[in-house]
């Protein structure tokens, strides 16, 4: 019993010995934490692109290329109504020259959705009336009354660039005939095909 009880002292004054050999934890080595969120002015970023939003019509009345070499990206790409493709190129030609004409045009619906702070991305609507695009063989013609786009911005060096744009036309929704008045299968005749609008070529057709 006295051994016993001996052994199991000696084994525990061996554990405070060692114990008291251990290292000192370092209280002053850097504690890691996860990086703070970037701060995102969310409300900022909307009201400077809603500013550029609603500046064309002003930019297309007035021929301000400037403004277009200022706000579009050097590699900016667009895709008009048609399909086909354009680049800031031919939106400063465009805008120089006075291509493109109307009575009126309007911006509207337009909302910005921020991703972060250096991208975000704006869509709306257009209304124009008598719209009018002179081509390069002299030739006019006429433009959608109303498209719907959607435009892509990054911010590069400090300033928001317009580096891609869509739009397409917006068709109004023909009135459905009454039941009893629609034919028969067998006897009415395949529906005629509705004419596609003209479209205008033109980038400016991106805004």
């Amino acid at each position: 019993m006295k051994r016993t009880v001996f052994l199991g002292a000696c084994a525990l004054g061996l554990s405070v010995l060692l114990s008291g050999c251990q290292p000192a934890a370092n209280t002053n080595a850097p504690v890691a934490t996860s990086p703070s969120p970037e701060r995102v002015d969310t409300a900022s970023i909307q009201t400077e692109l809603l500013r550029i939003e609603n500046d064309w019509p002003r930019i297309i009345k007035e021929k301000d290329s400037a403004a277009v070499e200022r706000i579009e990206a050097d590699d900016a790409i667009f895709i008009y109504p048609d399909g086909s493709l354009g680049n800031k190129a031919q939106d400063l030609k465009d805008i120089a020259a006075g291509t493109l004409t109307t009575d009126s045009w309007q911006v509207t619906d337009v909302q910005v959705t921020v991703i972060d702070a250096d991208s975000a991305v704006a869509t709306g609507r257009n209304i124009v009336t008598n719209g009018k695009y002179k081509m390069a063989d002299g030739k006019t013609v006429g433009i959608p009354s109303q498209t719907r786009f959607v435009d892509t911005y990054a911010r590069r060096n400090g300033e928001w660039k317009l580096v891609a744009g869509a739009s397409v036309p917006i068709m109004a929704p023909t009135a459905s005939a009454s039941p009893a008045m629609s034919p028969s299968p067998a006897a009415g005749a395949s529906p005629a095909m509705k004419a596609s609008p003209v479209m205008k070529p033109s980038p400016a057709m991106t805004l």
